[in-house]
Order: C-alpha cells, then sequence, then structure tokens
C-alpha cells in the first residue's frame, strides 16, 4: 500500500471553541491510483488532504507514505518529505504574478533533484505558446494548467488537489480532468482529489466520503468512465 493512514485525529482550538475535525480515519491508496474525497463543507476533507500533505499536525494517528511515517517528523525533514513526494495544486492557483508560465514552473524545477523535462511537460498540457505570458494575460484554465504544470514539474509521486476544478466552467473543468488522467497514464502519479462535483468520482479508482470527521463510505469504482464522457460538470 503506497499511502496507509491509520486512525488519524484532528482538532482546532480549545474549552469553548474546542472542535474535533477528524475522529479516527484509516484508509490506503495503492500507488498509480486516482482517489476522489467527498463531503460536505466542513466534514474534513480538506483537513484530511492537509494532513497527509505536512501542512497540519496531527493529535494522534499514523500516515506512511511509500512506507515513511510521516506524523512527527521535524520541520526539515517534513520539507524534504513535501520536496521529494508532493505535488500541491489548488482551487486558487496562487501564480506570482510577475513571473512568466514558464518562470512560474522553474521555481519549483529547481528545488527537485529530478524534475520532468520542461519542454515535454509545456507540450503535455498544452502551454508551450503561452509559456512567456504573465498570470494576468491567461485565461482561468490556462493559469490552473500552469498551476498542475508547477506541480508536476518536481515528479512528485502524489499528487494532492483541493477542489482543482472550483473555480472553472464546465468545458474547461473537462479539460483538466482529462489532463490529469493523461498524467496519471502517463507518469504514474498517485492522485488525491477533494471535490464537491459529484461526477469526478466517476473517472477514479477509489472514492471516500467523509462526514462528520469519519469515513461514511469507501469503495473500489470498478466501472470507471473515461473523463472525456463525464456529465454534469
Amino acid at each position: 500500500m503506497y499511502l496507509e493512514v491509520k486512525n488519524i485525529k484532528k482538532s482546532y482550538g480549545k474549552d469553548g471553541s474546542y472542535v474535533q475535525v477528524l475522529k479516527g480515519i484509516s484508509t490506503g491508496l495503492e500507488r498509480g491510483k486516482m482517489c476522489v474525497i467527498q463531503g460536505t463543507s466542513g466534514s474534513g476533507k480538506s483537513t484530511f488532504l492537509n494532513c497527509i500533505g505536512g501542512l497540519d499536525t496531527l493529535d494522534s494517528g499514523s500516515i506512511k507514505v511509500d512506507g515513511k511515517e510521516i506524523v512527527g517528523l521535524k520541520p526539515t525533514a517534513l520539507s524534504d518529505y513535501r520536496r521529494e513526494h508532493l505535488g500541491f495544486i489548488f482551487q486558487f492557483y496562487n501564480l506570482v504574478p510577475n513571473l512568466t508560465v514558464r518562470e512560474n514552473i522553474q521555481v519549483c524545477e529547481y528545488l527537485s533533484k529530478q524534475p520532468l523535462d520542461m519542454d515535454e511537460l509545456l507540450e503535455t498540457l498544452g502551454l508551450t505558446e503561452h509559456q512567456n505570458k504573465f498570470p494576468s494575460q491567461l485565461s482561468g484554465g490556462q493559469q490552473q494548467r500552469c498551476a498542475i504544470a508547477r506541480a508536476l514539474i518536481k515528479n512528485p509521486k502524489l499528487l494532492l488537489l483541493d477542489e482543482p476544478t472550483g473555480a472553472l466552467d464546465s468545458k474547461t473543468s473537462r479539460d483538466i480532468l482529462v489532463l490529469l488522467e493523461q498524467i496519471n497514464q502517463k507518469y504514474g502519479t498517485t492522485m488525491l482529489l477533494v471535490t464537491h462535483n459529484n461526477s469526478i468520482k466517476n473517472m477514479v479508482h477509489k472514492v471516500i466520503i467523509i462526514k462528520d470527521g469519519q469515513i461514511h463510505k469507501e469503495y473500489e469504482n470498478e466501472t470507471r468512465v473515461p473523463a472525456a464522457e463525464l456529465e454534469d460538470l
């Protein structure tokens, strides 16, 4: 099992403001699989993703990625884990406004010992002709492609996506999902996608539904639908 999560708990605040967000979640994901995490607002799905990414500390529990325990890592080791294993993609692109597309991607390229080929990645994501533009000159879909390229250039084994299509229209959402599907197939990247969109679950290998800080349901998807054929995006 590439990702192993055992009985993780996470809370915020104390006394009158105390709230337990994760109440003992255990699950796992095989290498190279795509997994959707769903749940209503406040269910704990983004916190779950942030804990796997080392952005939030746990109260208790275990998270192993490729056999390595990440809970309790010291700051330097945690930074190494994020740099060497992870790619993050968020709903809001967080691009550096005064850097071009290529320069935005290079920021993360320099962090990796074995980055992907820049020109090949630009071509794969349809950004070759836009590589010298600034973020303000791009459409929302193009900005998201740039954010994806920035995460992928490091050649991460695990890609964490928090509402990657949340700010996009249906056509652009489909284009991005087709792209993610191609990346999964081409590079074997393991992916965890948090989304409110109910259709996206049909294209992935595994679905996890979180309710009130616990796993309400999880299952392997036996009848996957290609991203290009998804409806109601």
